[in-house]
């Protein structure tokens, strides 16, 4: 079994530094077929399961930890609060909880600092352009509610933002009673959010890195491949461990056992390597870039604070 290091957070809890994410697709035979490689994710020693209400495989998670025979205690769980449920927090998070049979989760994200309009299917709405329609909800106050259940109850055990810039973090903690665990954002070579980094470590607030390897395009470079061969890995695994190098938890999401097998098995670094990493930094947005007006799921970069 691997041994995978934990990351203390804020709040005293310590949260596995390399996960699975969940993502499967857009429809629900697609979220369905996320089980059968949850669950071998979890026999490849995986004990972290990044999921979102969003994502539509809160059940897949669920029956994945059943079918590997793992009790809850034995598996970190986070999900997140959908973009369209500012405003209706409870019922988020017990819908969260219901999908997941479980009483709580680990760690309970507001996934987007932006309120989307959404339809009674919770389909998103767009303009005659095809930009995401998006509300007026300060994330200061779907945050308060947040922090509200965090405090009232047992159904999150810490809770944290994903996608905040240090702009909107700053504009957050002006109000916030509980200072966010966990940021998750895009991060990889290419994009390596140095100061967000660095702004993070001093409030405290542990980041996690979503699209962590930045896909074919940064694995493809000539230098990770270079480190691969040095330390009998993969790029992949190179990547990943620059993250866990930095102090950031991973997230990575394969169907591949072979792959997930190495994602939880990954070397040290020698500092310089780090250091030669983190130079192939670009600013470059793989993930969630913005469209022809400028814009990422209905807000402007200047919103945002990218």
């Amino acid at each position: 079994m691997a041994q995978i290091p934990k990351f203390k957070l804020n709040n005293g809890a310590e949260i596995p530094a390399v996960g699975t994410g969940s993502w499967s697709g857009n429809t629900p035979e697609e979220w369905d077929k996320a089980q059968p490689w949850l669950h071998t994710a979890l026999q490849a020693g995986f004990r972290h399961i990044d999921t979102a209400l969003g994502y539509g495989t809160e059940p897949a998670v669920s029956r994945a930890i059943k079918q590997a025979g793992l009790s809850r205690e034995e598996v970190w769980i986070t999900t997140k609060l959908p973009w369209q449920h500012p405003g209706r927090e409870e019922e988020s998070i017990n819908t969260s909880l219901k999908n997941l049979d479980t009483d709580y989760v680990d760690l309970w994200l507001l996934h987007w600092p932006q309120a989307v309009i959404a339809s009674d299917d919770n389909k998103v709405e767009k303009d005659e352009r095809g930009v995401t329609k998006t509300r007026e909800h300060p994330f200061t106050e779907t945050w308060a509610a947040m922090e509200k259940i965090y405090q009232t109850s047992n159904k999150a055990k810490a809770i944290g933002v994903s996608n905040f810039s240090i702009k909107n973090l700053e504009i957050l903690l002006k109000t916030a009673k509980v200072v966010p665990a966990v940021n998750q954002v895009e991060m990889h070579p290419y994009l390596i959010q140095e100061d967000l980094l660095q702004y993070c470590k001093e409030k405290a607030i542990v980041m996690t890195a979503y699209t962590p390897t930045g896909y074919a395009t940064v694995r493809a470079d000539p230098l990770l491949g270079e480190l691969a061969a040095k330390y009998n890995v993969t790029p992949a695994q190179v990547t990943l461990a620059w993250h866990l190098a930095r102090g950031v938890v991973v997230v990575p999401a394969s169907h591949n056992v072979e792959h997930q097998k190495e994602n939880v098995n990954l070397p040290t670094l020698d500092p310089e390597d780090v250091r030669r990493i983190s130079a192939l930094d670009k600013n470059m947005r793989l993930c969630n870039k913005p469209d022809e007006y400028g814009t990422v799921w209905g807000w402007t970069m200047e919103q945002l604070g990218w």
